[in-house]
């Protein structure tokens, strides 16, 4: 044989040093402060736009909870609270549908001809899921204690000249205060609204279908807890005295004094499971908020056991008779409507590599421990001498602070979504 045979090497793709790093799950930080530099201007209008609305029907909803015709005022303050969480599930989407054009992602996309699509349109998609972790994960709290706040500053004395006067106060009960009657009425025409706009939103008509059924399912919430507080606290003694309830508590107390370490083992939990809440859970609850935003989420469970072997037990699940599978999905609707879409986030954000949610959850955990000492800062910076001048300087000393947090927070989920989602199309 004449010559040399000579195999030729394949082309070999390199990836730029820089690219390489802006793709890096340790450039979270980085990328975080990057989107935030770069849309400042709109992340603080949309904020404090949404702080004067959200605080302006608290006002109304506290001046509204005192008068005549005490039940129909009250009707009247549940719906505006209802419109209070609303306009806090509104800005946080704004905040995040706002630094859209400083990712990656959007960007690639729109180069594919994807990915525009407008705020009304990403709200109405995800505005059913959003609530659904508004309510189940606590947020709501906040605005319930802001709401009685309010209502106690606006008349300090009022609690204690109604108790002198023998008169029932009604100081901080425009939640809670409505008759049981009244409430099971309002309940039912808010399920009958939900029902409806939930099923026109499922068969994609109307525009404006899901913020309404999202409208209809918080107020069926708000309404229902007045009657369903009422009901409990009617038959709390009954519920007791219950033989499953009795069986129940007797045998805790026998495994407690039978099995070893068993108490040691459930106090180390019930220790650990709230740290594991707030530096886990939530942080997956705020980032599950920023996928919906950005359309790259299904809130099912049949999407997030896709490829896995739980797969194949929902397919044997499937063959079973209707009123087996309805009566499942209802066991497990607490369940599933909890924890699937913190899973589903979980395992897009994994996609992009463990390192990049550690990283995240991190973050978010130093972001919030940091509020807390820069609220503190700014009070010791306004301290005066003065009596009770605290007053004035507490809202805008807390007003900056939360500006602050929530924002980089805002950054925060979107860069995290942006590198799991160009990583993920890196690797493909």
């Amino acid at each position: 044989m004449s010559g040399t045979s000579a195999i030729v090497a394949p082309r070999q793709t390199s990836v730029s040093p820089r690219r390489a790093w802006t793709l890096s799950p340790y450039a979270l930080p980085l990328h975080t402060l990057r989107i935030a530099a770069r849309c400042a201007l709109p992340l603080i209008l949309w904020f404090s736009l949404g702080r004067v609305v959200r605080w302006g029907l608290l006002l109304l909803a506290a001046t509204l909870s005192h008068g005549s015709w005490y039940q129909a005022r009250l009707v009247a303050v549940l719906f505006l609270f209802t419109l209070v969480v609303m306009t806090s599930l509104a800005t946080t989407a704004g905040m995040l549908y706002v630094v859209r054009d400083a990712l990656m992602e959007t960007r690639e996309r729109r180069a594919r001809g994807e990915g525009r699509e407008r705020l009304l349109n990403a709200f109405n998609r995800t505005a059913l899921v959003f609530s659904g972790i508004y309510l189940t994960w606590g947020f709501v709290d906040q605005d319930m204690r802001d709401f009685e706040n309010i209502d106690m500053f606006r008349q300090p004395d009022k609690w204690l000249v109604d108790g002198f006067a023998g008169v029932p106060s009604t100081v901080a009960q425009g939640l809670t205060g409505l008759d049981v009657r009244v409430s099971l009425g309002a309940m039912a025409v808010a399920y009958l609204l939900k029902t409806f706009f939930g099923r026109r939103h499922e068969a994609n008509e109307g525009r404006f279908s899901g913020i309404l059924a999202t409208f209809s399912e918080l107020a069926f919430g708000f309404y229902g807890v007045n009657a369903t507080a009422a009901a409990l606290g009617a038959r709390s003694d009954w519920i007791s005295d219950r033989a499953a309830v009795t069986w129940w508590h007797g045998w805790l107390d026998g495994a407690k004094a039978r099995i070893p370490g068993w108490e040691a083992f459930w106090g180390f939990v019930g220790e650990i499971w709230p740290y594991v809440i707030e530096g886990l859970a939530l942080p997956l609850a705020w980032l599950t908020v920023g996928i919906l935003v950005y359309g790259a989420y299904a809130e099912d469970t049949q999407t997030t056991i896709r490829g896995t072997p739980l797969e194949a037990a929902a397919a044997s699940l499937e063959r079973t008779h209707n009123l087996t599978r309805r009566a499942l999905a209802k066991l497990t609707g607490g369940w599933t409507g909890r924890w699937i879409p913190l899973l589903n986030s979980l395992r897009l954000t994994v996609r992009g590599g463990a390192p990049l949610f550690g990283l995240f959850a991190l973050c978010y955990v130093g972001l919030h421990v940091g509020q807390d000492y820069l609220y503190r800062a700014g009070r010791y910076l306004t301290e005066s001498d003065r009596p009770y001048f605290w007053f004035v300087t507490g809202v805008p000393v807390s007003f900056v602070v939360d500006l602050l947090v929530t924002t980089l927070t805002m950054c925060l989920i979107a860069a995290t979504f942006d590198l799991a989602a160009s990583r993920g199309r890196a690797g493909r």
